[in-house]
């Protein structure tokens, strides 16, 4: 199989098509950043590069069987301004003519999401057998004009599915794609992901170096701004910069109960008068957010939208107890038997998920991105795929 990928980032693509058994002849990858391409010539030194998408000309390849990429999103996010495909001087792009006539004028763009339509480009003179595009969860209109542009309706799926992560995004494909109903229409067969039933405690590594703590006056700044007393779940209170020592009482277990060391948080900018809000442009403060399904949120390429927090736990005597035996601050659960009495939390740190962490919350085998810096793992692992989602739609090509 002959594959073309765009926006290839970290290759993704190639993990998951290893992963569902599909044996690749030549892996065509397009992509502009050095970090990315890195990441991938070490992990797959037979990928043949081909620098940015703009330049890719379709007619010069041997014949694709597969096309496939995530455009940029930001212009389609809701957490962004949400301004779609368009120039800069505002004309919305609604067709591949449109912006090809556009494009031959010299008119400039706004962001990247418009490099969709170089997806469509390159999907015209290629003419595959198969293509697959990927991009976030989009406002109805802007789906709307990407399915009728690429021919299919977008599959939506969680990560949450196959992973740590709640990550929905929209999958449009010919993969999976069969004649069926009245007339004979092609439907898609492609179903939902198996829920693999995988928490955040199971992607936790157990020893964590103390670079990935958040210092002292980071913390003291938080802690004017956290949501206080949110409810976790189990009927106990949570606050993450509250004092434990002096609320025991309310935070103690009782023997047989089990309770999470672990929560993770999200720094998030939001309006004061409105913490529900996530549009751009409004009088934000950083606030933490915990969450309540042992999920992450969906990685980004900013560190500090995922931050966990890990509890000590000490029984009647005092002492410090860990299911597993280990001393790390963030070990997977604290024992509630009856053995140990009533346990209450004494101690709290607030951390970064580690690059691994983030590694496994794709679904990516550990230290995949570890030959460039952290600044730059955690930001390829944003704007990656989960890797497990893109198997399960592969796995319809065999």
């Amino acid at each position: 199989m002959n594959v073309l990928s765009l926006f290839d980032g970290m290759s993704c693509g190639q993990l998951a098509l290893k992963k569902a058994g599909i044996k690749v002849d030549n892996y065509f990858a397009s992509e502009i950043d050095k970090y990315g391409i890195i990441v991938s010539s070490k992990n797959f030194p037979n990928t043949i590069h081909l620098g940015s998408v703009i330049d890719v000309n379709g007619y010069q390849l041997p014949k694709i069987d597969l096309l496939m990429g995530g455009s940029p999103c930001q212009s389609f996010s809701f957490a962004g301004k949400r301004k779609g495909m368009s120039t800069k001087c505002e004309t919305e792009i609604l067709s591949l003519n449109q912006y090809l006539d556009l494009k031959n004028d010299g008119f400039e763009f706004e962001g990247q999401s418009y490099l969709f339509w170089e997806f469509m480009r390159l999907l015209k003179e290629t003419n595959p057998k198969y293509f697959f595009l990927e991009n976030v969860e989009m406002g109805e209109k802007w789906e709307r004009i990407l399915s009728k542009a690429i021919g299919v309706n977008g599959i939506h799926i969680n990560s949450a599915l196959v992973s740590a992560q709640n990550r929905k995004r929209i999958y449009w494909t010919n993969i999976g794609l069969e004649h069926g109903g009245l007339f004979g229409d092609l439907v898609s067969i492609i179903k939902q992901p198996k829920d693999k039933g995988i928490l955040l405690k199971d992607i936790l590594e157990s020893e964590v170096d103390e670079k990935y703590f958040l210092s002292d006056k980071m913390l003291s700044y938080l802690k004017g701004n956290s949501q206080l007393q949110k409810e976790n779940g189990n009927g106990f209170k949570f606050d993450p910069f509250d004092d434990y020592d002096q609320k025991s009482k309310s935070l103690t277990t009782k023997p047989g109960q089990r309770m999470d060391d672990n929560f993770i948080v999200a720094m998030r900018g939001r309006n004061p008068e409105n913490p529900k809000s996530r549009e751009s442009g409004l009088n934000t403060q950083q606030m933490i957010e915990p969450r309540k399904d042992q999920k992450t949120n969906c990685l980004t390429s900013v560190q500090k939208d995922n931050l966990v927090m890990g509890c000590d736990y000490r029984n009647d005597e005092g002492i410090r107890v860990r299911e597993n035996g280990k001393s790390g601050t963030l070990a997977a659960r604290a024992r509630t038997d009856e053995s140990c009495g009533q346990l209450a939390i004494v101690n709290k740190t607030i951390r970064r998920l580690t690059p691994i962490e983030c590694e496994r919350l794709q679904t990516v085998p550990d230290n995949y991105t570890n030959h460039v810096s952290d600044t730059q793992r955690y930001k390829m692992l944003g704007n990656g795929w989960t890797v497990d989602v893109i198997a399960h739609f592969f796995s319809y090509i065999i």
